[in-house]
């Protein structure tokens, strides 16, 4: 993760790419959520529910993060009329992410389930985030590059701060499933992650 958020973050500077930033971006809010989880699960935390609360709390203030820079930078591009370039890294480093974060997110909701959760469960749909942003990404860059749509490109990118605005306000009230799926969500009370 850390590799690909570098890339990513990089290349989209370098190109002047908003939903190449935002799947770079959450990449790195990634990792501070995947570094919560490890804090949960270490010391006299396990099985804590106020630990578990408020690592729900800093993964949802990890998707607000997101969502708040990525509609900024998104609103300044359109208004500006800023034409991103395509990034050869940022395409390969997005079908890396489509491949391998998918795995990624149904092994850390199985792990969710299991241990009933919200928070890894919300650390499990930062993973699913990541996959969609990443094909989001393939998508920007196909389109700017193929048909000249650049602002496509931020557009995508308000459409990833929603999908983290979304997942924020579920992470925060907890209400996050632990057999979580791309773009659905449920409480874990009324999932089936048995």
């Amino acid at each position: 993760m850390t590799v690909e958020a570098g890339v990513a973050i990089v290349a989209a500077l370098a190109v002047g790419s908003v939903a190449l930033l935002a799947f770079g971006l959450d990449s790195l809010i990634e990792l501070a959520s995947a570094s919560t989880i490890l804090w949960l699960y270490t010391g006299t935390r396990t099985n804590s529910e106020t630990a578990e609360r408020r690592a729900q709390q800093l993964i949802a203030m990890c998707f607000a993060a997101l969502a708040l820079y990525v509609t900024f930078d998104a609103i300044s591009t359109l208004a500006g009329g800023s034409h991103p370039d395509t990034s050869w890294p940022g395409l390969a480093v997005s079908v890396g992410a489509i491949v391998f974060m998918p795995l990624l997110a149904r092994a850390k909701s199985t792990v969710a389930a299991q241990l009933g959760s919200a928070a890894t469960a919300g650390e499990a749909a930062q993973s699913w985030l990541c996959a969609i942003s990443a094909a989001a990404v393939l998508v920007s860059i196909f389109s700017n590059a193929a048909l000249g749509w650049w602002w496509l490109d931020p557009i995508i990118g308000l459409g990833i701060a929603g999908l983290a605005v979304r997942e924020g306000r579920a992470a925060w009230a907890g209400e996050v499933c632990a057999d979580c799926a791309p773009i659905r969500f449920e409480s874990v009370e009324s999932c089936d992650c048995g």
